[in-house]
């Protein structure tokens, strides 16, 4: 349900799959268009040069067989008077018979535009054409006319074929008879060349598109992977910190099961068989009273005693539940009165040194090292043997750190191990540093263990932001 929920609603994983899809998109696409953009660039330089190296052999080829019909009839042209006719007509019939090809052909205008030669177009011939033009506005018989005048040259225009009467880009090459006042050349149709053109072009197109689809068919396969992957990562974190979060909960429940049946047992095995004491001494007290005993006063002062023993351990389960002291006078004095509480109660040599802090430590940040020690010391009572304790709290540049050393035999193998993280005890102290982004360190040895607690500096306060006055900032 949650996979046909992702295009209308995608969850938090599912965005980081995406935004990290979205720049992956975007630089393929950019590739992609530059990659065609050049290819297009430097296939076009290719066409071109492919199209000017043959339109230019084209017109080689087109002088050359004007420069051959010149010299095969210059014996002629070279002894004939500018007014010999005869030897005009057998010039003119040589050039009307030097036909090649499916559609080359030799033309001759004079000068004043009437067209003396077409072999491949006879309806041409004796009439004027000054001023045609091609369907695009070009010049044709005036423009050949004025290259014959300056000498020679080429000139391209649209022609129609002969062979179709279709219009089709020819190029001509125009040379002259300056005594006769004759522009003589002919001309070639480029049209196959365009068409190589035109098919080498469709055939550039054509690969660049294929590219764009290989490049399009990658990008499709790499950001599926990319997606799969995340939605797979998502899903196995998703169900890893499930599994984390039961487990915590369950844990959560353990702790405070083990902390009411501690609470339990401490009002059941202290104040309450201090009360049953102090129940039988008022009844002792009573009868000895109604039987005037003079020990009456005397069973009363132990009642007393006993009452202020309560008192006491009320006040000690209450201190154990929330510290007053350090909400009142920080962090300091809390540990000290916690040590010294510790070496009374258990006779365990116990020191106690710390720095005050130039800043204090955020709340959150005293509550889980005042619980840090709390937890050490019961576990130094409970288990390590020790007969020397020392609680160092100290600050630094880099944030605060609290250690506690004892001279016990130390945890068992493998305990302090973040794979193998032992009792509840310890699990609490590294999951409550590491909700600080703080580092616990256990180092445990058969002469001792050594319990290190690290703070970054971002939990110290700066001084405008302290609430207690200065005499009471002790952390």
């Amino acid at each position: 349900m949650a996979f046909l929920r992702f295009p209308l609603r995608p969850n938090y994983g599912q965005k980081l799959t995406l935004l990290a899809t979205l720049p992956l998109i975007v630089a393929v696409a950019a590739i992609s268009a530059l990659v065609a953009h050049q290819s297009r660039l430097m296939a076009e330089r290719e066409i071109q040069a492919m199209e000017e190296q043959l339109i230019e052999a084209k017109k080689a080829e087109l002088k050359n067989y004007v420069t051959q019909a010149r010299n095969g009839f210059y014996f002629i042209y070279g002894n004939a008077d500018p007014t010999d006719e005869a030897a005009k007509q057998q010039v003119m019939q040589i050039l009307a018979a030097m036909i090649y090809g499916t559609e080359g052909a030799f033309f001759v205008y004079d000068y004043d535009g009437t067209n003396l030669v077409s072999p491949r177009q006879t309806d041409m011939i004796n009439q004027n054409w000054t001023g045609l033009s091609d369907s695009e506005g070009t010049s044709v018989v005036d423009e050949l006319i004025d290259i014959a005048r300056q000498g020679a040259g080429y000139h391209s225009y649209l022609w129609p074929k002969p062979s179709t009467g279709e219009e089709a880009r020819m190029i001509t090459y125009v040379t002259s008879f300056p005594s006769w006042r004759w522009a003589v050349g002919t001309g070639v149709f480029i049209d196959d060349v365009l068409e190589t053109s035109a098919a080498a072009r469709a055939e550039v197109e054509a690969r660049v598109q294929r590219t764009f689809f290989y490049i399009g068919g990658i990008t499709l396969a790499a950001v599926l992977v990319v997606f799969a992957s995340g939605m797979f990562l998502n899903i196995r974190e998703r169900r890893l910190a499930d599994a984390k979060l039961k487990e915590l909960t369950q844990r959560v429940f353990d702790a405070q099961e083990e902390e009411r049946g501690r609470v339990a047992r401490e009002l059941h095995d202290g104040i309450s068989q201090i009360l049953v004491g102090v129940r039988y001494a008022l009844d002792s007290a009573k009868r000895r009273l109604l039987q005037g005993d003079a020990r009456a006063g005397e069973t009363l002062e132990k009642g007393i005693s006993a009452l202020l023993g309560a008192i006491q351990e009320v006040r000690r389960i209450s201190r154990d539940l929330r510290p007053g002291a350090l909400d009142d006078l920080g962090l300091g004095p809390a540990l000290k009165a916690l040590t010294e509480d510790f070496a009374a109660r258990t006779g365990i040599e116990t020191e106690f040194n710390t720095v005050v802090f130039r800043n204090r430590l955020d709340q959150e940040s005293k509550i889980a090292l005042y619980r840090i020690a709390q937890e050490a010391l019961t576990n130094i009572e409970r288990h390590s043997g020790a007969t020397e304790v020392s609680v160092n709290m100290r600050g630094h540049r880099s944030g605060a750190t609290l250690s506690i050393r004892d001279n016990g035999h130390g945890l068992p193998q493998d305990t302090g191990r973040r794979d193998r993280p032992g009792g509840l005890g310890l699990r609490n102290m590294q999951e409550r540093i590491e909700q600080l982004d703080g580092n616990l360190r256990i180092l445990s040895s058969r002469d001792g263990t050594l319990i290190e607690a690290q703070l970054p500096l971002s939990h110290l306060l700066p001084p405008e932001e302290l609430s207690e006055p200065p005499a009471k900032a002790q952390m």
